[in-house]
């Protein structure tokens, strides 16, 4: 098993990438992303993970809770006392677990719908720049079994911190790609025989309603102004029926109620939360 590397200078070179993690979140980090939280460093490193791990950052007691997942032949593993971690990161790091991954070439959107005739089901997100309700999409993308992510060009961050930490994880191994537009995504769409459905208070039809699509393409837009009327009019509108007087959900909460609707068969049976 390889040792850890005991580290007790905030200043260590070898510690660079996780200097000022939040003015880094915003600014970027050439390639880079940061993980924060045993949950989301166990899937950084388990088989579905898309990304490579380049360092893990420990406080040492975390340390022998994980030394069973990162001994062996894997990434440098540096141990630091909390103070140290709190002065590197610039803000107090209680968790005591951070790692660097490395994104590597991005995928085209194409590449990651199945070819037709297969059955696909894609969530494509527009406009929505808020971290949480990103994350918590992705983890309904993961739970409910869909295909891949597709995101506009506005649509924030899969892999910024708090977005990872929200999806459990799952913006780790739930395949994602950008488009240019909302009207890029519908355009893949038909050329790849998927249905588009725009999830909609006003919708023409409801969910419970709808026959789910053997392809489908499941838009979600930010809450408030939703999706353009423009991209509504190329797709199919629907509506979650709710209560009289009510007809607004969470964004994340209705993406979870459709795919699981849209998802059909493809789920089993399995513990809920």
């Amino acid at each position: 098993m390889s040792e850890p590397i005991a580290i007790d200078d905030a200043g260590d070179p070898r510690l660079a990438a996780y200097r000022d993690v939040r003015e880094r979140d915003l600014v970027g980090r050439q390639g880079r992303f940061i993980v924060e939280g045993e949950v989301t460093l166990r899937m950084l490193l388990s088989p579905g993970a898309r990304f490579a791990v380049e360092s893990v950052l420990l406080a040492p007691e975390r340390w022998p809770g994980l030394s069973d997942l990162l001994g062996g032949a894997g990434p440098p593993v540096y141990l630091a006392g909390k103070p140290v971690m709190s002065a590197i990161a610039g803000f107090p790091i209680h968790r005591g677990v951070l790692a660097v991954g490395v994104r590597g070439a991005e995928p085209g959107p194409e590449a990651l719908i199945p070819p037709a005739p297969a059955p696909a089901l894609l969530l494509g997100l527009v406009g929505l720049t808020n971290h949480d309700n990103v994350g918590g999409l992705f983890r309904n993308a993961a739970a409910f079994g869909a295909d891949a992510v597709l995101l506009d060009a506005e649509a924030c961050d899969p892999l910024y911190r708090k977005a990872i930490r929200v999806s459990a994880g799952a913006a780790l191994t739930v395949p994602f790609a950008r488009a240019a537009s909302g009207a890029a995504l519908l355009d893949l769409a038909e050329r790849h025989a998927l249905t588009p459905l725009a999830l909609t208070p006003g919708g023409d039809e409801t969910l419970g309603a709808l026959e789910p699509p053997a392809r489908a393409l499941l838009l979600l837009g930010t809450e408030g102004p939703g999706l353009p009327n423009a991209l509504m009019a190329r797709a199919r509108r629907v509506r979650i029926a709710m209560a009289p007087g009510f007809d607004s959900l969470n964004v994340a909460t209705a993406g979870a109620i459709a795919l699981h609707h849209l998802a059909g068969r493809r789920l089993t049976a399995g513990p809920a939360l």
